[in-house]
């Protein structure tokens, strides 16, 4: 990983630690340490964040888990969940797409989250153990390198989390091998027109705030493919900057496809599963 690729994966686990130690830390001071109203949302913003949930679906989680939610869509609902599935959430912060997950697939199927970030993992692992969740996992690692072996998941979910990647193939690619052949990917993320060279996005937004590392429509499709991917659909869904949306992306990975034989040894956090 070049210098400026490590320098940008360090701003983004300080902005995102940041986050979570804000949710963790409102309102202490008073008594039980929590504030009369509850955790306040990290950023409010009608383009990210817990507004793009309903209302049903926040109202039966964690207040946590809805404050620290930092996405630019629902991806449990883009990836139609089935019972009984297993899933991976990349970039799962402060555990509120995997919850929603674990609901969906129900106790035969099972929700794994991975994030590189510790303060975020132990704010997930709190608001999993709120939600009295028993079908979920999480998992401390990196998107580029997925500590799961291949052919793992049914499903790989993610909100607003691949943009911030700087090895965006690398993430592509342990998707792709994770996945059973015959799975899917489900995610929501920021997505350029092709018009926009990558100058003109960092021009718009910074990195850790979703918008400079963000790929084209074009390069999205083209990094998808080459990872194996088929049936790819990209469909911008809101505007979050000038040129810049919020799009569901749906693949999948051929039933015929077989994973590379590379596995990773997981470091589960949460002792469940």
């Amino acid at each position: 990983m070049s210098e400026q690729s490590t320098d940008l994966r360090e701003i983004v686990r300080q902005r995102y630690a940041a986050a979570a130690l804000k949710v963790t830390t409102a309102g202490s001071g008073t008594e039980g340490g929590t504030g009369c109203c509850g955790p306040q949302p990290v950023e409010v913003d009608d383009n990210f964040g817990s507004a793009l949930y309903g209302a049903d679906e926040r109202d039966t989680l964690p207040a946590e888990a809805v404050a620290a939610s930092l996405g630019c869509g629902n991806p449990t609902a883009v990836a139609e969940l089935r019972e009984g599935e297993r899933v991976l959430d990349l970039g799962s912060g402060g555990g509120i797409d995997v919850l929603l997950s674990a609901r969906r697939v129900g106790p035969t199927g099972k929700a794994y989250g991975l994030d590189m970030t510790e303060e975020m993992l132990a704010l997930a692992l709190a608001n999993a153990e709120k939600a009295g969740a028993t079908n979920v996992e999480f998992l401390k690692g990196t998107i580029e390198a997925i500590p799961l072996p291949a052919d793992t998941v049914d499903v790989v979910i993610s909100n607003c989390v691949i943009n911030l990647s700087t090895d965006k193939a690398a993430v592509f690619a342990e998707t792709f091998r994770v996945l059973r052949p015959g799975g899917r990917m489900g995610v929501s993320d920021v997505v350029a027109d092709d018009t926009l060279a990558p100058g003109q996005r960092a021009e718009r937004g910074d990195h850790a705030g979703c918008i400079a590392g963000a790929l084209s429509f074009a390069e999205y499709r083209r990094g998808l493919a080459a990872a194996g991917f088929t049936d790819i659909e990209i469909t911008p869904t809101h505007p979050v900057a000038d040129g810049m949306h919020s799009a569901v992306v749906r693949a999948g990975k051929p039933t015929a496809a077989a994973a590379p034989a590379v596995q990773r040894d997981a470091e589960p956090l949460s002792g469940r599963g």
